[in-house]
């Protein structure tokens, strides 16, 4: 690839979900149907290691047994056993430790039991990294995060902890203050090959046709090469008919997560980060007001949530009770 930086590759295990009608999972493995011929395929812990070794990726993801959180009983306690049993068999297979950072993946659902089982387990064998899987599959927000909150402070400080398929502005600033340090997901692109951008009050829907004769930028603040030279009606044109148009929002919304990276690592490098965290909701809060006010209750009880569960950890100390007079005050 020629890629001058850090590369992260997944191990499969997240095709269990999305290929579950193609999929038998077993203790060997899971066997894939494959969508372009039919032919049976079986992936391994042993083979998906062997695959990442071959890549050399620097940090490389254990095969996990993925379940939607939105799925209930003894099928979540099963998977999150048999994960722990496969990263053994990960561990076993991996070729490359001095090279390559083998990261395990805390499952266990929504259930707080099964979850502390899993970070135990994973802690014990003492892994350069660990992931919080299993998530961003249907959940609402308060069980996400408390989940995320729960693996975060039962996790090393010392090592990575990365919450995987999370990709919301919002849940990366939420989840930064739980004590996430990295993410992924398709979320920056995706959503602009549906014609949205990612702008500083939250989404920016270009194929709507108020946005024909509109001459502004994207976002009048971003310093991207796309909010520099075109606007919203020029991307409108393109976003119904071409693939330009994608392509142009791709680049902007991935220059919005990079800055927003940037400050975020920024403010708590700087110990400003509660400040951070309050001018983020504020942007985003004061928008949902102006445009939807059926959806304002909804926006203040999210905002005050994570209050609340910074405040149950400790992160925050003094001076919050001012910032959580603002949100509210809107209501």
């Amino acid at each position: 690839m020629n890629w001058p930086r850090a590369l992260l590759t997944d191990s499969g295990g997240f095709q269990m979900v999305s290929l579950l009608h193609l999929a038998d999972i077993t203790e060997k493995g899971v066997t894939f149907q494959s969508p372009v011929d039919g032919k049976p395929m079986l992936l391994t812990p042993e083979e998906s290691i062997q695959i990442q070794n071959r890549i050399g990726a620097d940090i490389i993801m254990a095969l996990d047994d993925v379940v939607k959180t939105t799925i209930t009983g003894p099928r979540i306690e099963e998977a999150m056993y048999r994960t722990l049993r496969w990263i053994d068999r990960c561990i076993a297979a991996h070729k490359r430790p001095n090279e390559q950072n083998l990261f395990g993946i805390v499952q266990g659902g929504l259930d707080p039991v099964l979850r502390d089982i899993c970070v135990r387990g994973l802690v014990d064998r003492n892994l350069p990294g660990y992931a919080i899987g299993g998530l961003a599959g249907g959940e609402d927000k308060d069980s996400f995060w408390r989940v995320v909150a729960q693996c975060t402070a039962a996790l090393p400080e010392d090592k990575p902890r990365y919450v995987m398929g999370v990709g919301y502005p919002l849940d990366i600033v939420v989840c930064s203050a739980l004590g996430a340090d990295m993410y992924d997901c398709v979320y920056p692109t995706r959503t602009a090959r549906f014609g949205t951008a990612l702008v500083t009050e939250g989404v920016l829907k270009l194929k709507h046709n108020v946005m024909a004769d509109d001459t502004r930028p994207i976002d009048p603040t971003c310093a991207c090469m796309v909010c520099k030279n075109y606007t919203r009606a020029y991307i409108h044109c393109l976003v119904t008919k071409d693939a330009m148009g994608s392509q142009l929002l791709s680049y902007h919304n991935l220059f919005y997560m990079m800055k927003l990276s940037r400050d975020l690592h920024s403010s708590i490098i700087e110990g400003r980060f509660p400040q951070f965290v309050c001018d983020f909701l504020r942007k985003m809060v004061v928008l949902y007001a102006f445009f939807s006010l059926c959806h304002i209750h909804h926006v203040i009880s999210v905002v005050t949530g994570i209050f609340v569960y910074l405040r149950e950890l400790s992160c925050w100390g003094q001076g919050m009770s001012g910032s959580m007079i603002v949100f509210v005050s809107i209501r």
